[in-house]
């Protein structure tokens, strides 16, 4: 039989072989990336490992150092309207803590970039790396927390105080809760277990 003729039968190769046959004894797609991606790790330098595992993360970053800066413009320029100048203490409260986990999320954020400056050539991307990751993880905690704020923030002045407010506030902080933390280290964990 030929291929695309229209029956869902199994097919010949030219030696004979049924493709049912053929095929198992190779690895999946999922198998074959795992397995060429540590054939890669272990011929891969350590050095050369090392610099594109940085540079990898700095990629990652500059992602995420757009997306702070822009929410940091913008909580700055909410604070100089109308409408908020009349918003309650605890609007003004919340726009404050908003503002500051902004700040230090985009602190952490920069943070590698400062530490690979400041120690340049001194043989310690290792270090840099470790230090790196950490500041990534936990300067997008907080920018999920600011961007979970925000909209908090806009829902109040919006709809007012009241359970709607509170529902979306609770609704985005879930979703960055699910799809930047949860979902990944599902994966990881079940990555670990095979």
């Amino acid at each position: 039989m030929k291929r695309g003729d229209g029956n869902s039968g199994p097919t010949s190769n030219a030696t004979g072989e049924s493709e049912a046959q053929h095929t198992s004894a190779y690895p999946t797609d999922e198998e074959g990336r795992r397995e060429g991606a540590a054939a890669a790790q272990l011929s891969e330098p350590r050095h050369h490992r090392l610099t594109r595992n940085f540079n990898e993360l700095l990629q990652e970053l500059r992602v995420a150092q757009a997306g702070v800066q822009i929410l940091f413009a913008f909580l700055l320029s909410v604070a100089f309207t109308d409408r908020f100048a009349w918003a309650g203490s605890y609007v003004h409260a919340l726009h404050l803590s908003t503002v500051v986990l902004a700040t230090a999320s985009a602190a952490l954020l920069i943070a590698p970039a400062a530490w690979h400056r400041v120690l340049f050539r001194q043989r310690r991307r290792e270090e840099i790396l470790r230090v790196a990751n950490w500041c990534a993880i936990s300067g997008l905690a907080l920018l999920a927390a600011a961007m979970t704020g925000t909209v908090l923030l806009i829902a109040l002045i919006v709809l007012g105080a009241g359970w709607g407010s509170a529902a979306l506030g609770v609704c985005v902080g879930l979703l960055f809760a699910v799809l930047w933390f949860l979902l990944p280290l599902r994966t990881r964990i079940r990555s670990a277990a095979r």
